[in-house]
């Protein structure tokens, strides 16, 4: 690069002062510093190097802003100016450089997992652990009311991935935050559902019901995130309560014990007092209906012997006196029979004791 130095000459004697200079001669002459530094402007020369470096690097930060890459597992979101304009898959890309275009790198095929009410060791020690979550205070986080009044403590993780990094990234301001809130809103609601014995033994029932919950109101928010699994850890009650609880489910269990007995007892004392009941009754209307009949039936003979009185009564009153008789004597033993004319007849005859039917 070549200077103008008769032209800079000129410009530094009129910039000179017209009085005596330092040296104490009249107006003046050149300094000898000035002098020496014009020569040594004038030896200088510039080469391109700088130029050429400045414009490598120049190109090299608009070819790292330009050119991506998406790995496997992961897709690219490109913004322009704010606005989505593409999605873009594994492997190598290009965008506009210096901020035009905005790349937001998402990973669709990791399982990633939020604990409540866990800590970092417990979390780990579940089936869903490869990133556990430990919140600040877990205890609050866990401690629900139940529906019959009780309070218990349900810890859980949930498990998801990114089924649509779209409506992941722009849809939802801070979709896993989101994702959070609404895994302890819906968990209590379930829970609130439930009674504390529900809540103790039936885990894996109240895990379905809350996953499905919870993944509606994913949808319906528009978070772009999957549910795929949802798992309880061990159900509690509080430590201060848990000497209270246990007097509770003892008495429930001495009540049921007491109502199984009552119940058993009860269900063998009412058949058999039934069934003795009614077979008194079927004694009774069985004896009622003997009765009756007999009743009828001697009532019905009598008519008939009524009948025949009627048409022979001479004749009818003998046969009815033979036929009583034919009944009656077998029954008398031994039978004597004696003139009624015959006097004295105790010492022809040694009569038995028990002999006593005698007949004229």
């Amino acid at each position: 690069m070549n200077w103008d130095w008769e032209k800079l000459q000129q410009q530094q004697k009129s910039r000179r002062p017209s009085g005596p200079g330092p040296s104490g001669g009249g107006g003046g002459g050149t300094p000898p510093q000035m002098d020496e530094l014009i020569n040594k402007f004038k030896n200088m020369k510039f080469s391109m190097g700088p130029v050429l470096i400045i414009v490598a690097i120049l190109v090299i930060l608009l070819g790292s802003t330009m050119v991506y890459t998406v790995e496997q597992r992961e897709v690219g979101v490109v913004q322009r100016f704010g606005k989505y304009v593409r999605t873009t898959y594994p492997g190598l890309h290009f965008k506009l450089p210096m901020g035009i275009e905005t790349l937001h790198i998402v990973n669709v095929d990791e399982t990633r997992s939020a604990g409540f009410g866990l800590s970092t060791a417990q979390a780990e020690k579940t089936l869903f652990s490869s990133r556990p979550a430990a919140p600040s205070n877990v205890y609050d986080e866990s401690l629900m009311l139940t529906g019959d009044l009780n309070v218990g403590i349900v810890p859980w993780v949930v498990q998801y991935n990114i089924k649509d990094p779209i409506r992941f990234l722009f849809r939802v301001h801070e979709a896993e935050i989101l994702l959070k809130d609404l895994s302890e809103a819906t968990m209590r609601l379930v829970v609130g559902d439930r009674s504390i014995n529900e809540v103790l033994l039936i885990r894996e029932e109240i895990a379905s019901e809350c996953r499905t919950r919870l993944q509606q109101e994913l949808d319906d928010a528009e978070t772009g995130i999957q549910v795929t699994a949802l798992e309880l850890g061990k159900t509690n009650v509080p430590p201060k309560v848990q000497p209270s609880f246990n007097a509770v489910n003892k008495a429930e269990q001495e009540k049921e014990t007491m109502i199984f007995t009552a119940r058993k007892e009860y269900n063998q004392a009412i058949p058999a007092a039934m069934g003795e009941a009614k077979k008194t009754i079927l004694a009774a209307e069985g004896y009622a209906l003997d009765r009756v009949n007999r009743a009828e039936g001697d009532a019905a003979k009598f008519m008939a012997l009524y009948k025949e009185y009627s048409k022979a009564k001479d004749v009818t009153r003998r046969r009815l006196y033979l036929e009583t008789m034919k009944d009656v004597l077998p029954k008398l033993g031994k039978k004597y029979l004696i003139d009624e004319d015959q006097k004295n007849v105790l010492p022809l005859l040694n009569l038995e004791t028990g002999n006593r039917g005698v007949t004229k």
